[in-house]
């Protein structure tokens, strides 16, 4: 096999497991097999053309440890991993997707006019938090009518709890969920029951700890791009062809080796990127050619309003299948409850705006950016089809960002609510529900980490001053209050 066809990270085959990863500088690169525990054993790699370092080990299969070592470095982690079992500073462990077997074989998926999709965060769905919790509820989210179940990032990240917008082992499933396989036992069961299961990625950035990436290869991040959260990925600096590749291939797996239904593109307004194709349209013409037969969506987050997003790449787009649309829900919130602070001034929260919503799919369709009088904001979304615009009351960030985590339903009441859910439920567009939104649970759903003490802390400040120009924080003593 030419070593550019050898897949990345640790594949099994009959003869033993092939390592594979990109460290394009590196003078050595060296494999360290953690078995027998206290006792590595160190493996030379050789390097490729291309920069690419490759090892073959024998007589090793499936739940084999390992790092590697750069440059005569400490072990780091694969950043191809698929599992981590003892969490994101520790070793890789070796994983044979073969080893399932799936019986899904008829499923086909299901067209997006016809979705009813539910957002839930497994660590917090269930009593047990974990991917088999998930499971066990399945049938009652069938009954309520629900047929499609996004999954907040899985993508493993350090310590015990969190969002999944901190993952840095972008294809190891969270181990504090359960095994590669209890997950792909939850999505098989799911398929049973005609539900399909979509995945929260997140690719304009890695979380602040954990991130081993660094130690491969610098140019996995751009020199010309920043995001809020840190660096933005090299989508279009220098050696950007691996990262590329790198993303690429994560997607692909998340699809092919847990049989997901599609992928929720976390923040692409934020993914920098001036090459053509954009890696959201690489992204899509990717996943096609690699599943031209199964109904796979890819859906944006993306608050620009841009059509090109979801038109076809005949005609210059970037080919993805659908858009959140906030429009809709900060429109419903301005006018069922008068928030008026941070993005909410923006709207005016009136029944002609919600029926241009409705109508059209968002609301700024080109007209002047209320953020910044020298642009225009949005474009015309004529020729799209209602159920690519996915809308909601609540969802994870509507909720957890908000500073005490507080949901619609505890500002407004009970016959307002119960009408505000009938118009989302009832319109052409495809609706979405936040978890406990259908039975109005009184709990809150607070943004948490569960980060080392001194970046928890800086966390921690730079939330509270997120708040600092709201009416109701802008005493310190106020602040200190938000959780």
């Amino acid at each position: 096999m030419n070593s550019a066809d050898i897949p990345l990270g640790a594949t099994v085959h009959a003869l033993g497991v092939t390592f594979r990863v990109w460290a394009p500088l590196a003078r050595y690169v060296e494999l360290q097999l953690e078995t027998p525990p206290g006792r590595p054993v160190l493996r030379p790699m050789t390097r490729d053309e291309a920069g690419y370092w490759n090892a073959t080990v024998e007589h090793i299969g499936a739940g084999q440890l390992y790092r590697y070592r750069i440059d005569g470095g400490f072990p780091v982690p694969d950043p191809m991993s698929r599992f981590q079992p003892q969490g994101v500073h520790g070793p890789s462990q070796v994983i044979d997707p073969a080893d399932f077997t799936w019986t899904d074989s008829a499923w086909q998926g299901l067209p997006l006019r016809q979705w009813n999709l539910y957002e839930l965060h497994v660590g917090t769905f269930s009593p047990r938090g974990d991917y088999r919790g998930v499971q066990e509820r399945l049938p009652y989210l069938r009954d309520l009518g629900i047929n499609v179940i996004e999954l907040m990032p899985l993508a493993d990240f350090p310590g015990r709890w969190n969002w999944g917008y901190d993952g840095v082992a972008l294809f190891a499933p969270a181990r504090c969920y359960g095994t590669p396989t209890e997950l792909r036992q939850l999505i098989d069961t799911a398929h049973a029951l005609g539900l399909a299961v979509i995945l929260d990625v997140v690719y304009n950035h890695l979380g602040p700890d954990g991130n081993y990436l660094w130690q491969f290869a610098t140019d996995y991040f751009s020199r010309k791009h920043q995001t809020r959260w840190g660096p933005a990925p090299n989508f279009d600096g220098p050696r950007s062809q691996a990262v590329r590749q790198f993303f690429r291939e994560n997607a692909l797996r998340w699809l092919g080796e847990y049989h997901f239904d599609g992928l929720r593109l976390d923040a692409t307004d934020t993914i920098a990127d001036a090459t053509e194709p954009h890696i959201l349209a690489d992204l899509a013409d990717a996943v096609q050619q690699q599943f031209p037969q199964r109904r796979v969506v890819l859906i944006a987050e993306d608050g620009r309003n841009l059509s090109t997003l979801v038109r076809p790449r005949a005609i210059a787009g970037f080919g993805l299948d659908a858009v959140w649309s906030d429009d809709f829900h900060n429109t419903m919130r301005r006018f069922l409850t008068g928030d008026c602070e941070g993005y909410f001034q923006h709207y005016r929260g009136t029944t002609e705006d919600l029926a241009t919503i409705l109508n059209e799919g968002w609301l700024f369709i080109g007209s002047d950016d209320p953020e910044d009088f020298r642009s225009l904001r949005g474009s015309s979304p004529s020729g799209l089809l209602p159920e690519q615009f996915v809308i909601y009351l609540q969802n994870h960030d509507q909720v957890g960002n908000r500073a005490t985590g507080d949901r619609l339903h505890h500002a407004i009441a009970a016959a307002t609510y119960r009408a505000a859910s009938a118009v989302l439920l009832s319109t052409p567009q495809t609706p979405m529900l936040w978890m406990g939104q259908e039975w109005a649970a009184t709990t809150p759903f607070c943004f948490f980490t569960d980060h080392h003490p001194e970046l928890g802390r800086k966390v921690t400040e730079g939330r509270r001053r997120e708040f600092r120009d709201f009416q109701a924080f802008r005493d310190p003593s106020q602040r200190e209050r938000i959780p």
